[in-house]
Order: C-alpha cells, then structure tokens, then sequence
C-alpha cells in the first residue's frame, strides 16, 4: 500500500530535507525508522525539499510498504522512534499512483523577522533578528508585485536545475504582529531559494533602498543580481500544503 504522511519538524540540526552525503537530513532519519520498523527497505518521497535551516509544520512525504498495518496507526508508531524535533502529525494511506509532485497543490510558507533592538534567545532558531526600522506598508505594497503568474528568475538561486522558473503566486503579504514581520507566501510552486529571496529584497524595500514600483522591473529583468540577498533559512517555514 501507499502511505502519505504529514511531517513536522525543526530544521535547525539537519541538512535539509533530501538525502545528501555531507550531513543528516529529514529524509534519511524517516528511511532509518521507517525501514527498521516494517523490516522492510523504504524509501520516503517528500513533496518539498526543505534546505538546510528550514522548518515545517506541514511538509508531506509517501512510502509504499507491504503491511496489514492500519495506515492512520503509522504516525502513533513512528512517533514513538523519531527525535523529538521530528513528529509525524498525520498518516494514511492513499491511491497506489498517487504521487505529490503530479498533484495540484498550493504551498504556504511563512517568513518570520523579529524587528527588535536585541535578539531573543528563545526565538533565535525560528526568526531572522533585524534591528533596523522597516516600512511595512512599503513592504506590503511591493509584495503584491510577486502576485500572480511571472518568470521568477530573479528570485531564484544560480544553483537551481530546472526546466521553467515560471510559478504563480496566489499571495504575498507582510505583516507586523507585536515585535514580528510576518512574510506570507502562497503558490503552486516554488524554486530554489525563492521564498528566502523575496523576503531579502522586501527587506531592502523596508529600509528604503529598493521602491516598491521597482519590483515590477526587478522581476522583468530575470537576472539574480537585481534582487535582494537571501534571506536566512531560520526564519523560513513551510506551513502546508494544500492538494486541490
């Protein structure tokens, strides 16, 4: 049968989420459990592959396993072998050739700044620290630039190997929540680094270095160099996704 499960997990101590030879990753740890518990070899298939530093509430990954198991019982056992900064939050069991990358889906991430004088410890690993004053309403008013459906290879990574730097954004938003700036992100797609650069360049929006009107030309440009820096990966999560 084929299993879904729905992933939580801080992302602090790993290299990401895809198997890699330099370091743990999520995908590796689920394998380990997985394959010990069912004696059997698995291999887990995410939906998104977190980088190194990144959160999820809500990343989603499949398995095929021969088992007589109950499906939604597979998050209450694997919970049981997992490391505390990885729960499984829901499991079960979905069509033989369902398959998260030839789904529709919207995926949500959000991007947290903590816009104080000082850094907060307790926070440290979940927000990026800025201390300067930024201009929300600038800020807001460039995202809703990124809205809708753009080459974004601006805002991707020199790294990324992929056929099409087209996606659609069905929102951006910014906003203030007590000492946070939330950065809000929802799409059918997102590439390599993507998120953590429009957050940058809406950074350098707030600090009244880049107009919300240039973003317009900035995405235009379809050159890396013209947007902001990338933001880091601790304030960055993936909050769900959505299959439609």
């Amino acid at each position: 049968m084929r299993v879904k499960l729905t992933v939580a997990y801080d992302g602090t101590a790993y290299h990401g989420w895809q198997v890699q030879p330099n370091g743990i990753t999520i995908e590796e740890v689920l394998n380990k459990e997985l394959t010990e518990f069912f004696e059997q070899d698995i291999k887990v298939l995410g939906a998104s592959r977190t980088d190194s530093g990144v959160h999820s509430l809500g990343n989603v990954a499949i398995f095929d396993v021969d088992s007589c198991m109950e499906p939604t019982r597979i998050s209450y056992a694997l919970n049981t072998r997992l490391p505390k900064d990885i729960v499984v939050v829901d499991s079960c069991k979905v069509d033989d050739d369902w398959h998260p990358h030839f789904v529709d889906s919207l995926k949500t991430y959000k991007y947290r700044i903590l816009n104080t004088t000082f850094e907060d410890p307790i926070r440290r690993l979940y927000t990026y620290h800025y201390h300067y004053d930024l201009d929300i309403e600038a800020m807001l008013r460039a995202a809703k630039y990124f809205e809708g459906t753009h080459d974004f290879r601006s805002f991707c990574s020199v790294k990324a190997q992929v056929n099409t730097f087209t996606r659609t954004l069905k929102e951006v938003s910014v906003n203030r929540q007590d000492d946070e700036i939330v950065v809000k992100c929802t799409g059918d797609g997102f590439l390599y680094n993507m998120v953590r650069i429009i957050v940058g360049t809406l950074i350098k929006v707030g600090e009244g270095n880049i107009k919300p009107e240039e973003i317009e030309g900035i995405i235009e440009a379809k050159d890396r160099a013209c947007a902001g820096p990338t933001a880091p990966p601790c304030g960055l999560t993936l909050v769900k996704i959505d299959y439609i």
